[in-house]
């Protein structure tokens, strides 16, 4: 096959498990490799999908910062089709429950108020992101892609990966969601 789809994926405000989930196609990676090429992931040297662009582009986790929403956006402007992989791309997930309390409260918490924190102080550096409320993918950018799980289960992954090389929009109904 001459010319394989390209596929780049990142994380985002979560936990990683979508990527693991990923891996644990196993050797059916193979299988996925002969139809598609992957071009910039965090489980590979290159980080950031190339400039020219990918056919796909798989982002996990939520947005809750400002270096998260600039992968977002990059992830979009590169990719063809974006895919939100996992609970936490596609509802907001876990990381949400922190919009309860602030992010000033939740700094305060984790660099000040901790029970082993001594003399503590939360970090102000132009180098680090600003925090935000946690929010889902498409709350900041545009997804044609939702494939929901925590983790979704490789088999899942797979097939949305395997129908997206193909050139066609992957079913996620019923046995498709269901893989268990």
């Amino acid at each position: 096959m001459l010319n394989k789809a390209t596929i780049a994926s990142d994380w985002l405000a979560g936990c990683a498990g979508c990527h693991m989930s990923l891996l644990d196609i196993d050797e059916r990676l193979v299988t996925l490799l002969e139809h598609a090429s992957l071009h910039a992931t965090p489980i590979t040297d290159l980080k950031h999908p190339p400039a020219q662009g990918v056919d796909v582009g798989l982002l996990e986790g939520c947005i809750n910062n400002s270096s998260t929403e600039r992968v977002a956006r990059e992830m979009r402007a590169r990719c063809r089709v974006l895919v939100a992989l996992g609970d936490c791309a596609v509802f907001g997930g876990v990381p949400t429950l922190r919009n309860g309390v602030g992010c000033c409260a939740a700094l305060n918490r984790a660099y000040v108020e901790t029970e082993s924190t001594f003399e503590g102080r939360v970090p102000k550096d132009p180098e680090l992101a600003v925090m935000q409320d946690a929010r889902a993918l498409d709350q900041v950018v545009k997804v044609d892609v939702y494939l929901p799980g925590c983790p979704p289960p490789p088999e899942a992954i797979l097939h949305v990966l395997l129908e997206l090389a193909a050139g066609r929009k992957p079913a996620l109904t019923g046995k498709n969601l269901d893989w268990h």
